[in-house]
């Protein structure tokens, strides 16, 4: 996910400054990772460096200086490109449970355990994310993000299944090979 670009996006609906902009990022991406202050503020910097965001007004209201900020015409451009671009699927998905297999293989573990440890991580992660999503009073965008990662998990499991129904010959290809 490009920062650069979910911050202009919030600017779009106007001027704001940094603290707002991580509020407001943290609410409307709930399952994300919350940006830091710091990632805000250097973003922030680009951007007006970059000429698609500017400063619209510095404020001290008795308290710490906020600078607020607001996207210009050529940020809107560049967002409104961004948003319509198709991302593309990736070919081959570089897969760190794969990984783990082989180097299992490799090592002389046990990947079957490993992928049994694995599955009860991804289970119990499952079950983290059902909860939330179905929390009284989740909003869309919380139900959004777990199903998505809901989904993405059990992507997974299914991999994990098939995966363990062919250790065998995986591992007599990783021995050979």
């Amino acid at each position: 996910m490009s920062t650069r670009h979910i911050l202009l996006g919030l600017l779009a609906s106007g001027p704001s400054h940094g603290y707002d902009l991580k509020r407001r990022h943290d609410e409307r991406f709930p399952q994300a990772r919350p940006l830091a202050y710091g990632q805000v503020y250097t973003t922030l910097q680009r951007l007006v460096r970059d000429g698609l965001a500017e400063v619209d007004a510095t404020e001290s209201d008795g308290g710490p200086e906020r600078t607020t900020y607001r996207a210009t015409a050529d940020g809107e451009r560049e967002l409104a490109q961004w948003a319509g671009e198709i991302a593309p699927p990736a070919p081959f998905v570089t897969n760190e449970i794969f990984a783990k297999v082989v180097v299992s293989i490799l090592s002389g573990g046990d990947p079957e355990a490993y992928l049994r440890a694995q599955r009860a991580a991804h289970m119990a992660r499952m079950r983290e994310l059902t909860h939330v999503k179905t929390a009284k009073g989740a909003d869309l965008a919380t139900v959004l993000s777990a199903d998505y990662a809901l989904n993405h998990l059990d992507a997974d499991l299914r991999w994990m299944t098939t995966t363990a129904a062919r250790l065998t010959t995986l591992t007599a290809e990783v021995d050979t090979a």
